[in-house]
């Protein structure tokens, strides 16, 4: 990636393998973000997990940076009136079944009640590789449609770790205050490690770093034990 001359001056004091407290990694991030438009800041987590383990779970962040999200609910008529009066931007059945086989795809969180995932399921190849399969472990797949689209519309969102161990995972925009970038990192951390598996051994969490968009990662010093 070929970066600007803003950019290069910047990091040139920059020294990538230090370790900065949160609060002076925020402002450090925010210092390093030079491009033109407001930069997503993202959050990379590395947990010690076996083959065998894994860590997905929801998160409400304190904060919210991006738009109200678009909620399609998955449901038969006798739930529907509760998904609409929940703030459901779109809802039904199979309508929304072959809709979505056509290739529609206008939406940005699917919730379904449990009676709907065997047909819901039909749509695994094309909502499961965009991440968009409604799941019970992130708490959408329920009948609760009222408490499930509250969430969402705080600001909850998912986040897994990858095959490497690794839970990516975007918390704010470079605009956005030190003090609401730092809150809301500091809840995605402590949600991960509460999710320790009950056998991990050692630290959990192992490095933590956050970045812009376009800017390098800064180290953060947060141990597994605080």
């Amino acid at each position: 990636m070929k970066h600007g001359k803003k950019y290069r001056e910047s990091v040139k004091k920059y020294d990538p393998t230090a370790v900065f407290e949160l609060k002076e990694a925020v402002d450090k991030v925010k210092s390093l973000a030079t491009a033109k438009f407001d930069e997503t800041v993202d959050l990379s987590i590395k947990v010690a997990l076996k083959k065998s383990q894994s860590v997905r779970d929801t998160v409400v962040l304190p904060h919210q940076f991006r738009g109200e999200k678009r909620v399609l609910v998955f449901c038969k008529a006798e739930k529907e009136k509760e998904a609409q009066e929940a703030g459901a931007t779109f809802v039904g059945a199979e309508d929304l079944i072959e809709k979505i086989k056509g290739g529609w795809l206008d939406f940005d969180v699917a919730v379904a009640t449990p009676d709907m995932m065997k047909d819901v399921g039909k749509l695994g190849m094309v909502l499961g590789r965009r991440g968009l399969m409604p799941n019970p472990k992130t708490g959408t797949v329920t009948f609760d449609l009222k408490s499930a689209l509250s969430e969402l519309k705080k600001g909850r969102v998912e986040f897994r770790a990858d095959k490497t161990g690794v839970v990516h995972l975007a918390i704010g925009k470079v605009s956005m205050d030190s003090e609401k970038l730092t809150e809301n990192i500091q809840v995605v951390v402590a949600e991960i490690k509460r999710k320790r598996p009950a056998d991990a051994k050692g630290e959990f969490v192992e490095t933590v770093s956050v970045s812009s968009t376009m800017g390098p990662g800064v180290w953060v010093a947060i141990k597994d034990g605080e």
